[in-house]
């Protein structure tokens, strides 16, 4: 057999930095505190760390507005730090992927602030400029993700120029080829470095219609998804022109020859278009991204057939390439709250890992789902987050689900000796992780039995996938690989099932750790309120 890639069917654990660990006392999660903490990560037995951004940033969307590609915001200490990063996680076995945000940049950026100043100077063609309309509006309807226009006037040029996101991070000109150049020679800087793969944020609105055609109506009954807020009119057009355009798809096979170079590296895409799975196939086919994940299970959706739909769409589409999955990210709700409710079972947590973590794919786990954490409310007074500020009391952000790492019970939960940037809530510090380790019934026993576990299941890391067709609330797959086929169960409800089993009644159940475990008998499968069942089929 062929030696497999690392990141095939890796587990990938996600820290947002601003709320992982602080060790400088002001307030904020930096480089030293994931450091400080990585015998932790290591012990929870996933592959690799993608680490949120950390470059020097205004902070205007907490770093994903980028001022200097290569270097790390004081905030979050040095580059220094970030290399002792690199060799400690690689000291522990555990891979580094970090962002890279190559669609946009911060408006303090030295590209833009030059490319502001004139139309005629050597930036001048960097970023996505145009001329008003005869009556003084914008060059067309796009609208920005984050609400309102997707366009900003400039009176220093007297013209326009485009930021699908905020104001603040102004849409470079991927129609230029020094740009492109420039953002390459970004990723090879961190590549040189020694990073192992990079999560492509929005990797699909790198290029623009170089028309500026307007976006199409969306009617109403259309305005659904992640993202697609009925309160939001980013939600009232089909986004057909100012992102997922045709170039590029070259760009992403030049930016894979680069990652050639470097064996072992991997590019991972976040995706958010239009037809989303149809675009996660496009861009892992050939020799583009390694792999893609969008945000179908990132919806409020929590039902064996939205599953079941998803995974087969995505195999349709996606027959060569491969996924990864995600239920949780620092932008969206936690997913205990936001799939179990307010008073979600504690139990839910580690059905929700195992679940996810038995797709076909890899998988991002974001920091403090090993804990069950739920969605915190923050006041208004309180946010940060500026989405959440504009959109407040519809939209309340994504402050709620990133409050700061609860470690202990000192005050705020031993994530910093002052104040955090975001309140802790009481009920997180609960299920702060020296408690967790004190319960061997914990959330987060169960997270690392799984984990462990599942290291050992070949079928369930690379193997392909058979979703078969069952009533609510079950949901029931096959993986299969180098001869071994597993029959996968989960009962997505809180009430018991018993059903007939959807298929060879000869299986052979496994025990799995930590789960709340069904059973078979005589042709018939009986789950508990949100179990599991493992089964190896005969051969």
């Amino acid at each position: 057999m062929n030696e497999i890639p690392w990141w095939r069917g890796a587990v990938i654990y996600q820290i947002y930095p601003r709320s992982f660990l602080d060790t400088n006392a002001d307030g904020v999660g930096d480089l030293p505190g994931i450091v400080e903490r990585l015998d932790y990560v290591a012990s929870l037995g996933v592959d690799a760390i993608w680490v949120a951004p950390f470059f020097t940033s205004p902070m205007a969307d907490f770093g994903y507005d980028i001022a200097d590609f290569r270097n790390v915001d004081p905030l979050f200490g040095t580059l220094e730090d970030f290399d002792r990063l690199l060799a400690e996680a690689h000291r522990r076995g555990l891979k580094v992927m970090i962002d890279q945000v190559l669609s946009h940049t911060s408006i303090a950026h030295p590209w833009f602030q030059e490319s502001r100043a004139s139309r005629d100077n050597p930036k001048a063609d960097w970023y996505v400029w145009a001329d008003a309309r005869p009556d003084g509006t914008a060059p067309n309807n796009w609208m920005s993700i984050f609400g309102g226009p997707a366009w900003r006037w400039e009176p220093r040029r007297c013209q326009y120029y485009l930021h699908n996101f905020l104001s603040d991070q102004p849409d470079l000109n991927f129609h230029n080829p020094a740009v492109r150049d420039a953002v390459l020679d970004n990723v090879q800087f961190w590549l040189d470095r020694g990073v192992d793969g990079f999560r492509l944020d929005s990797i699909n609105f790198c290029y623009h219609d170089a028309r500026l055609r307007d976006n199409p109506a969306k009617p109403v009954s259309e305005r659904v998804g992640r993202g697609f807020r009925p309160d939001n009119p980013y939600a009232f057009q089909y986004h057909h022109y100012n992102n997922t355009q045709p170039e590029n798809l070259a760009f992403l096979e030049r930016l894979r020859a680069l990652m050639d170079h470097y064996a072992g590296s991997t590019a991972l895409g976040e995706i958010s278009s239009e037809d989303s799975l149809a675009t996660l196939g496009e861009y892992t086919s050939g020799r583009r991204l390694h792999m893609g994940y969008s945000f179908e299970l990132l919806t409020e959706d929590f039902s064996a057939g939205h599953i079941r739909r998803t995974v087969n769409n995505l195999q349709a589409h996606m027959p060569d390439g491969w996924p990864c999955w995600a239920i949780s990210n620092h932008d969206v709700e936690r997913v205990v709250t936001r799939w179990g409710g307010q008073n979600a079972p504690p139990f839910l947590a580690n059905q929700l890992t195992a679940m996810v973590c038995s797709l076909r794919g890899s998988v991002c786990v974001y920091q403090g789902e090993e804990l069950g954490l739920t969605e915190a409310d923050v006041p208004y007074e309180l946010l940060q987050d500026p989405y959440g500020i504009a959109f407040w009391p519809n939209f309340k952000g994504r402050d709620g689900c990133r409050t700061p790492m609860p470690w202990n019970e000192l005050p705020f939960a031993g994530f910093s000796t002052v104040q955090p940037w975001l309140p802790v809530p009481a009920e997180h510090s609960d299920v702060a992780v020296s408690r967790q380790e004190a319960d061997p019934r914990s959330s987060l026993h169960g997270f690392r039995a799984f984990m462990a576990w599942r290291r050992t299941q070949p079928a369930l890391r690379w193997g392909d996938i058979r979703m078969l067709e069952t009533a609510e609330p079950l949901l029931a797959f096959t993986r299969s690989f180098d001869g071994e086929t597993l029959l996968v169960c989960f009962n997505l409800s809180a009430e018991s099932v018993d059903l007939p089993l959807p298929i060879d009644a000869r299986a052979e159940r496994i025990e799995a750790d930590h789960l709340l475990q069904g059973e078979l008998s005589a042709g018939r499968l009986h789950l508990p309120g949100y179990g599991a069942l493992f089964a190896r089929l005969p051969g």
